[in-house]
Order: structure tokens, then C-alpha cells, then sequence
């Protein structure tokens, strides 16, 4: 079984469990694929956690060890999609987190829980604290959000915006978890208290009772574990080899740091500066220009974007939310970062549906696309055959000012 669910991750777009087929296999990759190294960690594009009872498709997954912080109680979990588009650790506690891990109280005492939002489903849960370890980087004392609608009452205010879905569970994320290593420290931005109208934080008396809203100070909030390695800690380089139509899995490399190492220089990277406020480019499409709403996301499964002259699939067809053209189209766009860099993209859309029919098993889909709205998200299908660089804002790092993506 497939099934599609396109989110809104705070600054970017984050699409979750789809899928599609193709016959053609993975061909040779010409970027260079680090595989080994002390801030390496292996990579795998498959369907998923098998648990979750859903085909994922186009998603990155890595393991991460999680333990009580101080001591040597841990747990190596599977399956945690890495995603460019968010911030921080969040894991799904029922079926998949064993560990009890110390709770954040917010400043009325009361334990602290989380929501974040997205287009149509939320994550709900409380934020604990965590030792984690990815590779052989670590980092100590750090607030993850635990993904649970039963620990405590899910607020309307947290439900409603996101049409009440929750993504709290292995089936409905289609992942045990989220591994955000995005362009932020922490998700509400570098030294930015998240306010009590975001609705993200909240302070729960008890298991029933009605959460409020509260202001999560820096230290408060969920951090990108990145930010805090002592070292290769200003961003992360996504390695993954071309994919020709689709492939049953592959394999690749993340990679921290930028330039902290001997291998992980930008080498010939172009550099992408993003704007310090959306914390995306421009991406130019069919004469249109998305001013500071193109962004690169590991964690979306496609090419989403505007065309109306692209057949979409019928919902009944089991590939809602995607483009379905009567034969593979071949398209160009041009992004650009607030500093002027620029350069132009090909890729290719081709028929979901098909795909769906001629191999549902397969895991990577290089042609796969969908609508949107008003921006353009280079998905998980950009990042075949090239290293893909993310860097973190207020960071150092080579290449200029952060955050930027270089590719």
C-alpha cells in the first residue's frame, strides 16, 4: 500500500510517504560518494520501516543512537528520515522509543510538549532530553520531541490548522522518525524565543488536562543535533548516486561539516546564499519567478511545483497529489541565491500511475512529481547525483555568508 501526505514543514515544504514505480535501475553516479570517515554516516533511499505497512517512496533514511543522557542506557533506531527541510530529532514513541528519557519542564512547570504544524498533519508529543550519536558525532543534553497523541491532550489550536491528521504514529509518518538537520540551530531560528502565537509550545499539567500556549526560550526548544557536535557542526552534505527512472534502494552518505575535513570540502559547489527570512531562493520556472520560495528538501518525495499544462493523477487512481503527463516531459528551471549566483536545473516528470504499475516495490523515483501552489520544492529527485550541500545560519563556514545550499 502507498500513500501520500504533503506537509508544510516551518520554512519549507516536507512531503511524507508516496510512491510510484518505473522499470529502469540506478546508473553509475558522477559526484564522488564519501563512505567512511568519523563524520560519516550511511544513508539508504527504501520503502520504510516495515511496521509502518506503507511503501515510502523516495525517502532517505539513517539510524541514530539515542540514549539517557550521561549514561550508557541507548538504543539504535532505523529508519529516521533525514530531512533538509526541518530541525531536530523527533521520534516516534509508541512501537519505536523504548528508552524513558528525562522530560523538559516550561517555566511554570509543567512538562513541555510540542506541536508542529504542517499542511495537512501534525506531530504532537513532549519534548525530553537526549544524548544521541549519528556516525561517531555526538550531542549531549539535547531537547527531541517524542511523538505521541496520548501522553497528553492534543489543543485544537494545534489539530485544526493542520485538518486534524495526525503523523504521530510509524504508519501515519511512514518512518520512525525525523532526523531535521536543516538551515536553523533550533526550530524557531538562532537565538529567537518561539512566541506564545505560534502555537508550537505548550505546557501541559497532566495527561488531561488542557494545554496553553507558552513562550520556549533558545534552550527550550528542539535543536538540529548538528549545531551542537563539537565539531563538523556549521552543516551537513547529502551524497547520493543518479538514479535512471527508478531503483529498488540506494545507497549514499551524509556527510557534517563543510570544509571541517578533508572530506567534506565545497570542492566546485555553487553556492545558493538564502534569504535570512524565508530561508529559501528564487527558483525561475516557465517565466515565472519564485521570489525567495524555491528551497531544496531531503525530506519531500518529488518535484513539487506550479504547471497547469501537467495532467495531474486522479485521486481514485492511488497517486493523488502527483502529475501524471501522458509520457515523461523533460523541464528546466534556473535558481538563484540572494547573492546572485545562479544556474540552471533539467529534470523530468514522468506518469505516476505508470510508475505505480510497472514496479510498486521500488524506493527511489528520479521522475517524480506533483503540484503545488505558490513555490517550488526541489525534492529527494534533485539530490540524485550530486552532493548536496546545506549549510546552517549563523555558522561559519567556506562558501560565504550562511545559511546557503550549495549543489
Amino acid at each position: 500500500m502507498r500513500n501520500l501526505c504533503l506537509v508544510l514543514a516551518s520554512c519549507s515544504a516536507l512531503s511524507l510517504m508516496a510512491g510510484c514505480g518505473g522499470s529502469s535501475k540506478s546508473t553509475p553516479a558522477p559526484n564522488p560518494i564519501v563512505s567512511s570517515g568519523s563524520n560519516v554516516a550511511a544513508i539508504e533511499v527504501n520503502t520504510g520501516p516495515p511496521a509502518s505497512g506503507v511503501l515510502y517512496a523516495n525517502g532517505a533514511f539513517v539510524s541514530v543512537t539515542v540514549c539517557v543522557p550521561g549514561t550508557t542506557t541507548c538504543q539504535t533506531i532505523p529508519y529516521v528520515l533525514v530531512d533538509t527541510g526541518s530541525y531536530g530529532l523527533r521520534l516516534v514513541s509508541s512501537g519505536v522509543l523504548t528508552l524513558t528519557l528525562p522530560q523538559e519542564m516550561a517555566s511554570d512547570g509543567n512538562p513541555m510538549v510540542e506541536c508542529v504544524q504542517f499542511l495537512s498533519s501534525y506531530t504532537w508529543g513532549p519534548v525530553q532530553t537526549a544524548d544521541i550519536e549519528v556516525a561517531s558525532e555526538k550531542a549531549s543534553s539535547l531537547p527531541i520531541q517524542v511523538l505521541s497523541d496520548s501522553d497528553f491532550t492534543v489543543p485544537a489550536a494545534c489539530s485544526e490548522p493542520s485538518g486534524g491528521a495526525s503523523a504521530d504514529t510509524v504508519a501515519n509518518l511512514g518512518a520512525n522518525g525525523i532526523l531535521g538537520v536543516g538551515q536553523l540551530p533550533q526550530d524557531c531560528g538562532s537565538n529567537t524565543d518561539c512566541p506564545i502565537t505560534s502555537n508550537q509550545y505548550f505546557s501541559c499539567a497532566s495527561a488531561t488536562a488542557a494545554c496553553t500556549a507558552v513562550v520556549a526560550t533558545v534552550a527550550q526548544q528542539v535543536q538540529n543535533p548538528v549545531a551542537l557536535f563539537p565539531t563538523d557542526n556549521n552543516g551537513v552534505i547529502i551524497e547520493l548516486p543518479a538514479v535512471s527512472g527508478a531503483a529498488a534502494t540506494v545507497s549514499g552518505s551524509l556527510v557534517f561539516g563543510i570544509g571541517t575535513e578533508t572530506n567534506n570540502g565545497l570542492s566546485g559547489a555553487t553556492v545558493y546564499t538564502a534569504d535570512p527570512t524565508s530561508l529559501n531562493f528564487t527558483t525561475t520556472f516557465n517565466g515565472v519567478s519564485y521570489t525567495d520560495e524555491g528551497f531544496l528538501d531531503s525530506g519531500s518525495n518529488g518535484y513539487f511545483f506550479p504547471d497547469s499544462n501537467i495532467e495531474q493523477c486522479q485521486t481514485s487512481s492511488g497517486a493523488g497529489g502527483f502529475y501524471c503527463p501522458s509520457g515523461t516531459v523533460n523541464l528546466s528551471a534556473t535558481n538563484q541565491g540572494t547573492t546572485g549566483a545562479s544556474g540552471s536545473v533539467n529534470f523530468s516528470v514522468a506518469n505516476a500511475v505508470t510508475m505505480f504499475t510497472d514496479d510498486p516495490n521500488d524506493a527511489a523515483y528520479a521522475y517524480l512529481g506533483g503540484p503545488a501552489s505558490d513555490y517550488f520544492d526541489w525534492g529527494l529527485p534533485f539530490f540524485y547525483g550530486r552532493n548536496v550541500f546545506t549549510s546552517i545560519e549563523g555558522k561559519t563556514a567556506p562558501g560565504g555568508s550562511t545559511p546557503y545550499w550549495a549543489y
